[in-house]
């Protein structure tokens, strides 16, 4: 009977795991909306290629060598034979573990995507997810998620042996997101800013995107998306502690969302006399950033707070960083890196595990070397092919030099 009850809870964990898994990989379409809908219809095809290929080339790297590079050390040889063992010691199948890691390497990889679009040449973007998934990103979760924690962790003075206090972030605020932050941030300084952006005088003009219901959806897919994100992080669901830890952890994420759009909605509304739906998006996706590093310890009006914060802080960084002349179409470093960071400061407001010194530690390694690392790829890449298209290209737009053909073909000027 005891073997039946285990066989039963291994079976359960492991279709959560994969369920949450498929979630994880449905926010990939949201990305891709999102950015699809925040270009210019011009670069349109360009970013969805960029889109579907990181994916691809997300999934493959981690198999060939970014998986054993961040669980064991020991990167660069398949590791598809180790995954004969359904257990592996994890109470779920270890080809599921595989599964749910994997599409969140993919997460980072599409923060990227959005901050240089519509200037970057495509095969330099996509060689950099080669070396971004297949190595800077694992060797950084292997520092945290992995087990080899560099970060290390202390003993609270007064506490039980083995109570110390480690650098905590559940799901992914630092881990995922502000990583790919630092990688996308090290991609645009070496980019440089859009032609027609920013003005002698230090003005910003708009560029609008090109399919704000495109947008909206895309915020609608990564908002249900990250339920398997958060939910997922608690590994398992089959006895009633994490069962109801899973719930508290949906109500939160959806909280911090709600509070993050509100926030930010508010903020654009006393800034710029207009209720501004880019902001209001960007404000949502702040709050689920924001909540990622610890979603399971709030109460759900605490969650909301943290995300009508995370709202907040967006608005200002997006703005802030335009006076830096630091162009980014969709505001992808703001929503995962300066929110990304926000969410690592709070854990310790409601989780005793965490320390506000451990937090900024642990964001301080992520962020120095995703970032360093980065930019000497873009380097690299720059001087072999270059990262940049021609500005007769960037004016035509990405979508007919890099890929030949256009999104929306029947509204371009020579359509019959």
């Amino acid at each position: 009977m005891e073997t039946q009850v285990q066989e039963l809870q291994f079976a359960l964990d492991t279709f959560y795991f994969l369920v949450s898994g498929a979630l994880v990989m449905w926010m990939a379409a949201g990305f891709a909306m999102l950015e699809a809908g925040l270009v210019r219809a011009k670069n349109t095809t360009e970013i969805l290629t960029k889109n579907i290929s990181l994916f691809a080339i997300a999934c493959t790297m981690f198999m060939i060598c970014g998986y054993q590079l961040m669980y064991s050390g020991n990167g660069f040889g398949f590791f598809l034979s180790n995954l004969a063992d359904a257990d592996a010691g994890l109470g779920y199948s270890n080809a599921a573990d595989f599964f749910f890691q994997v599409v969140f390497v993919a997460t980072a990889m599409s923060i990227v995507s959005g901050a240089v679009a519509e200037r970057m040449k495509l095969w330099a973007f996509l060689l950099f997810a080669v070396v971004m998934c297949g190595f800077i990103y694992p060797m950084e979760g292997s520092w945290t998620w992995g087990g080899e924690a560099i970060i290390g962790s202390f003993q609270i003075k007064g506490k039980p042996e083995g109570a110390g206090v480690d650098f905590q972030d559940f799901a992914g605020s630092g881990i995922v997101h502000m990583a790919g932050a630092a990688a996308a941030l090290a991609g645009v300084l070496i980019l440089g800013p859009r032609k027609g952006k920013y003005n002698s005088n230090g003005s910003v003009n708009a560029i609008p995107g090109a399919n704000l219901p495109l947008a909206t959806l895309g915020t609608f897919i990564l908002w249900m998306g990250w339920f398997g994100f958060n939910g997922g992080s608690q590994l398992v669901i089959s006895t009633k502690g994490d069962a109801g830890a899973v719930a508290m952890i949906f109500l939160n994420t959806n909280a911090a969302a709600a509070g993050g759009l509100i926030g930010a909605l508010m903020v654009a509304r006393i800034m710029f006399g207009k209720a501004d739906l880019t902001m209001a998006l960007n404000g949502a996706l702040a709050g689920l950033v924001a909540i990622t590093a610890g979603p399971d310890t709030p109460s759900a009006l605490v969650a909301t707070i943290i995300g009508l914060v995370g709202g907040v802080i967006v608005v200002f960084s997006i703005v802030g960083l335009d006076k830096l002349k630091i162009d980014d179409p969709v505001g992808a470093i703001s929503v995962h890196g300066v929110v990304g960071l926000f969410g690592l400061l709070v854990v310790p407001l409601t989780n005793d595990s965490a320390s506000f010194g451990m937090q900024i530690l642990g964001a301080l390694v992520i962020f120095v070397w995703v970032f360093a690392t980065s930019l000497i790829a873009w380097f690299v890449i720059k001087a072999v092919i270059g990262v940049r298209v021609s500005e007769e290209e960037e004016f035509n737009g990405v979508d007919i030099s890099e890929c030949g053909m256009e999104a929306y073909p029947e509204f371009s000027s020579g359509a019959k």
